[in-house]
């Protein structure tokens, strides 16, 4: 690895890399995440980079809560730099992740909500802790489907009536209920984690770079969504966070203190079911 980033430390160890998110002061996903993704999935993409690369954050409450909604046109047009003005969007941006000639590995401690979750499907495998790891897509009680995968992806990962009880309740999963439907791999006790995923990732990084990439290139071709349906998403989702109901929802948690480190965040799946009903 030769480039260095903004939100993102990484470190190699052997032919595996570790990389870690670090944007305070809640991990939003906003511009300079998105450039420093942008940078990392290019960097990833070259041949003989690292084999494994495993994916933290820093906070240890959100890894990533979601976007940040007060900058969508911004971190839309970083996401536009991994393929061009057609492909503007977090959810081709993380078909790409998919797609890297590198397995990757999600480790979860925290809060992973909305485009937070949907990085998370986009990894080819994902843990969490036991005690101290939430999963949610709350963009339907914001006002607007999700966006950037969680549709297709929860939708082959969950089947059809988990996937719509994830997506059409914005509640919070934890990391046992999240195992129970498919949502993650495994929930590992918080005291394991670390050297669990560790030591997979170790091991699967000493395999053939070859073997590793065929295997995976084969799953993928059975199991990502086609491009042409992660771009309607983006556009419906782009369409919709627009609108007037989830402006008017959104304008409410503003004032409840969301996108701070604060009751409203780290409970959003509870502050989203609180909210006065709108048509």
């Amino acid at each position: 690895m030769t480039a260095s980033y903004q939100t993102i430390a990484t470190r190699l160890d052997g032919n595996v890399l570790f990389a870690t998110f670090h944007a305070p002061p809640i991990n939003l996903i906003g511009p300079e995440v998105v450039r420093d993704l942008v940078g990392l999935v290019k960097e990833l993409s070259q041949p003989a980079t690292a084999r494994v690369v495993v994916f933290d954050s820093a906070d240890p409450d959100f890894f990533f809560p979601h976007v940040d909604l007060t900058k969508v046109p911004e971190y839309t047009a970083e996401a536009a730099k991994a393929g061009g003005p057609g492909d503007a969007s977090l959810g081709m941006l993380f078909r790409k992740l998919s797609e890297i000639p590198a397995v990757t590995i999600a480790k979860l401690r925290g809060r992973a909500r909305g485009a937070g979750s949907e990085f998370l499907l986009a990894c080819d495998m994902r843990f969490a802790s036991r005690e101290n790891a939430v999963l949610c897509q709350p963009e339907v009680g914001i006002g607007t489907p999700p966006g950037a995968g969680a549709m297709q992806h929860l939708t082959r990962l969950l089947g059809r009536g988990r996937a719509l009880e994830a997506v059409l309740t914005s509640a919070d999963f934890d990391a046992e209920l999240a195992e129970r439907y498919g949502w993650i791999n495994r929930a590992v006790p918080d005291s394991e984690l670390d050297e669990f995923v560790s030591g997979l990732a170790t091991r699967m990084g000493n395999f053939p770079r070859d073997g590793l990439i065929a295997a995976k290139a084969a799953v993928n071709a059975i199991s990502l969504p086609p491009p042409a349906v992660v771009r309607a998403d983006a556009a419906l989702f782009q369409q919709l966070v627009r609108g007037e109901a989830a402006q008017q929802r959104t304008a409410e948690l503003f004032k409840r203190g969301f996108q701070t480190r604060g009751r409203t965040e780290l409970d959003l799946g509870d502050a989203l079911g609180g909210l006065p009903a709108v048509d």
